[in-house]
């Protein structure tokens, strides 16, 4: 039992204070550094050659670097993430917008305004029958398939049918 052996009381509480700051602190600062990468190649304002530059003084100096370019452009880099961040919320509300707006009038649609035509005498109960069919089976003007098929629909009860598609 010669060798010395440390036990958890040999390392005092201000000891893993100590330490857990400066790991934290490293954490932080590579986390700062990241975004200050990220930013550069965000800004559109800045030539190759300024990006290059910034860069260069980022890793070959990396602790001057990163103060330097927090002094130099600190407020624009909030600037900058916070214009992103809304530009990417404008982008997915128009997405959501565009979604639930659908493609085209749902087949529920097309039954309302079919009845409408029927109640309005412009199209027998024989074209609303056939009609109704093919929007139910996926093959009219409101189905999925692609399909161009329309019901025939006439102006006036006694003159000529008129297709469409």
């Amino acid at each position: 039992m010669s060798a010395q052996t440390y036990l958890a009381y040999d390392f005092p509480l201000l000891g893993v204070f100590w330490t857990m700051l400066w790991f934290f602190l490293w954490i932080m600062w590579f986390i700062l550094l990241f975004r200050i990468i990220a930013d550069i190649f965000r800004d559109e304002g800045l030539s190759g050659w300024a990006k290059t530059g910034w860069l260069v003084f980022c890793i070959v100096l990396p602790f001057l670097g990163v103060f330097v370019y927090v002094i130099a452009r600190g407020k624009d880099m909030g600037r900058r993430e916070v214009a992103q961040r809304r530009a990417q919320r404008e982008e997915f509300n128009a997405y959501i917008r565009e979604t639930a707006a659908g493609g085209g009038p749902s087949s529920v649609d097309e039954l309302a305004k079919l009845s409408e035509i029927r109640g309005r005498g412009a199209i027998t109960d024989e074209e609303f029958r056939r009609a109704k069919e093919l929007v139910l089976t996926g093959h009219g003007p409101a189905g999925h398939s692609g399909s161009t098929v329309r019901a025939p629909v006439t102006e006036h009860p006694h003159t000529t049918k008129r297709g469409a598609g």
